[in-house]
C-alpha cells in the first residue's frame, strides 16, 4: 500500500502527530530567548496577535490544502499544473536540509541523558560540551570524527527509521500516543518544581515584566511572526502531508485550533519553568540573569548542566527529566519532518511506505555525517540559519502563490468549512491568506537574508553558496526523473 492511500485511524492520532511536530526543541530553548530579548512580557502582545493573525490562518491553509488534494506538496503542485512540480521538490529540499542536521541536536541530547544521572559533564560545562562532546577544538575539522556524536546520531537515525517505516498508525501514530503525553507530564513536573526554587520569581518577573516601549519596534513584531512560523512548523510541508491522510469527516478548524493552542500553551508554560530555573541560578551564584539567557545549544548543554550542578541532589532528578523532555520533543519533530519527503517519494516513484522512509533516512544519514565531525557544530549553525531564514520562509510564499492564487482558494475554503461546527471561515481569512500574510512573510524573509548577509564570515558565505546550489539544482534533477506512478 503506498503512503498516499493510508489514513489516520483516529483523529487523536492526527492531533498528536501534529502536536508532536509543532512541540519541538525550539519551544524549550528558542522561545524563552526570543521573548526575553524582545521585550519580556511585552512580547506576549505581538506573540498572541501573530498566533491569531498568522499562525492559525496558515494552519487552516495548510491543513485545508492537504485535506482537499489528499496528496503531498509535490503532487499538489502537479495537480495545479505539471510544470510546477519543480517548486514542490524545491520546498521539500529545504525540509530535507533541516532533517539532515536536526537529528544531530537530538544526538547531543541523547549523550547528556546518561550523563545527567551522575552529572558526568563535570564543573566546566562549556569545555565539556565543546571539547569532549563536540571535539570542536580538534584541528582535523571536518575530517575528524566526534565519536560520541557520531554513535549517538546513528542511534537516533535508527530510532526514527524504526518508528517511521512502519504503517502510519502502528508507527508514527502509536509513538506519539505514548511520548506526547509523557513529554507533557515530565514538563509539568519540571515547571512545578522550578517555580518553588529560590529566586524563581526573579526569573519569572524578568520574562513577564513588560517593556511597553518595545511594542513600537518593528523588529519585535517580525521576531514574533518569525517565532510562530518556526514554532508551528509552517512552510515545512509537514501539515500538508499529515492532513492528506485525514478522513472526509474531519473538522479542520477545530483541529488547527487545538494544535495551535496546545503548542503555544506548552511554549509559554515551558518558558516559565526555564526562567524560574535561570532565576535560581542567578540568585545562588550571583550571576546577572542576562548573562545566562542564551539561545540554542548554549542554554541546553552549557547553562543548564551548570544549574543542575548547583541544585545538589535535586539536579539528579530534574536533569534527567529535562534531557528526556528534549529527547522526546526532538524525536517527535524529527519523525514529522521525514513524512512529507517520504510521501513525495511514494507518490512519484510508487514506493511503499517502508521503502520511501528507508531511502529518506539513508540520504539523511549520508548528509548528517558531516555534523558528526569536529566542525559539525559550526556547519549545523550555518545550515540552520540558511534553511529557516531563506528556505522555509520562502516556502510559505510559494505555497500561497501556487495554491491560493494560481489554483484558487475557493475549494480550499469550502473543504475547511465542510465539517466545521463552531467556526466557519470567510472573506477575512481569504484576505489574510492572499494579500496580507504574503507581504508580512516576504518582509520576514528579506529581513532574515539581510541580517544573515551582514553577519556572515567567509566560511558561512562559502557553505551558503553551496547550499544555494543544492536548493536550486537538486529539485531540477528529481523533477526530470521519470515518475513510476500512473496518475502522477
Amino acid at each position: 500500500m503506498s503512503a498516499d492511500k493510508q489514513k489516520w485511524s483516529s483523529n487523536l492520532n492526527f492531533l498528536l502527530a501534529m502536536i508532536g511536530s509543532a512541540v519541538g526543541l525550539g519551544n524549550i530553548w528558542r522561545y524563552p530567548y526570543v521573548a526575553y530579548t524582545n521585550g519580556g512580557g511585552a512580547f506576549l502582545v505581538p506573540y498572541i496577535i501573530s498566533i491569531i493573525c498568522m499562525g492559525i490562518p496558515l494552519l487552516f491553509f495548510e491543513y485545508g490544502s492537504g485535506y482537499t488534494f489528499k496528496a503531498g506538496i509535490n503532487r499538489i503542485v502537479r495537480k495545479i499544473n505539471k510544470k510546477y512540480e519543480y517548486f514542490g521538490w524545491f520546498m521539500l529540499t529545504s525540509t530535507f536540509l533541516i532533517l539532515s542536521y536536526y537529528c544531530t541536536v537530538v544526538a547531543w541530547d541523547a549523550i547528556y541523558i546518561p550523563l545527567s544521572f551522575f552529572k558526568g559533564w563535570g564543573t566546566d560545562t562549556n569545555a565539556f560540551f565543546n571539547n569532549v562532546v563536540l571535539e570542536a577544538s580538534n584541528p582535523g575539522g571536518i575530517f575528524h570524527i566526534a565519536v560520541y556524536v557520531m554513535i549517538a546520531m546513528l542511534i537516533i537515525w535508527f530510532i526514527m527509521w524504526f518508528i517511521s517505516h512502519r504503517n502510519l498508525n502502528d508507527g508514527v501514530g502509536r509513538f506519539n500516543k505514548i511520548f506526547i503525553p509523557l513529554l507533557f507530564v515530565m514538563m509539568i513536573i519540571i515547571v512545578l518544581f522550578a517555580v518553588t526554587l529560590p529566586g524563581a520569581s526573579i526569573g519569572i518577573m524578568t520574562l513577564l515584566t513588560p517593556q511597553p516601549s518595545t511594542l513600537t519596534n518593528v523588529n519585535i513584531w517580525l521576531s514574533a511572526f518569525g517565532q510562530i512560523l518556526f514554532s508551528l512548523s509552517v512552510g515545512m510541508c509537514i501539515s500538508i502531508a499529515y492532513a492528506s491522510y485525514l478522513p472526509e469527516e474531519t473538522n479542520i478548524p477545530k483541529n488547527a485550533l487545538i494544535v495551535a493552542i496546545s503548542n503555544c500553551s506548552f511554549e509559554l508554560f515551558t518558558a516559565i519553568g526555564v526562567f524560574s530555573i535561570l532565576g535560581f541560578m542567578s540568585t545562588t551564584n550571583n550571576i546577572p540573569l542576562d548573562q545566562l539567557v542564551t539561545q540554542g545549544t548554549g542554554l541546553a548543554f552549557i547553562v543548564f548542566p551548570q544549574i543542575f550542578n548547583a541544585m545538589g541532589i535535586f539536579g539528579y532528578i530534574i536533569g534527567p527529566l529535562f534531557f528526556l523532555c528534549l529527547l522526546f520533543a526532538g524525536l517527535t519533530s524529527n519523525i514529522s519532518v521525514i513524512e512529507p519527503i517520504a510521501l513525495a517519494l511514494s507518490e512519484k516513484f510508487n514506493f511503499n511506505r517502508s521503502k520511501s522512509v528507508t531511502i529518506t533516512c539513508i540520504l539523511g544519514i549520508l548528509i548528517s555525517l558531516m555534523f558528526g565531525t569536529s566542525m559539525g557544530s559550526t556547519l549545523l549553525g550555518i545550515f540552520d540559519t540558511f534553511a529557516n531564514n531563506f528556505g522555509v520562509v520562502l516556502n510559505v510564499i510559494i505555497e500561497i502563490i501556487l495554491i491560493a492564487w494560481i489554483y484558487g482558494i475557493d475549494d480550499i475554503l469550502a473543504n475547511i468549512n465542510k465539517n466545521a461546527t463552531f467556526l466557519k471561515l470567510g472573506k477575512t481569512w481569504t484576505t489574510l491568506i492572499k494579500y496580507i500574510l504574503p507581504v508580512v512573510v516576504f518582509i520576514i524573509w528579506i529581513t532574515g537574508i539581510i541580517s544573515n548577509m551582514l553577519t556572515s564570515d567567509t566560511l558561512t558565505t562559502t557553505v551558503e553558496l553551496i547550499l544555494f546550489g543544492v536548493l536550486f539544482i537538486l529539485p531540477l534533477i528529481i523533477t526530470k526523473l521519470p515518475a513510476k506512478t500512473e496518475d502522477y
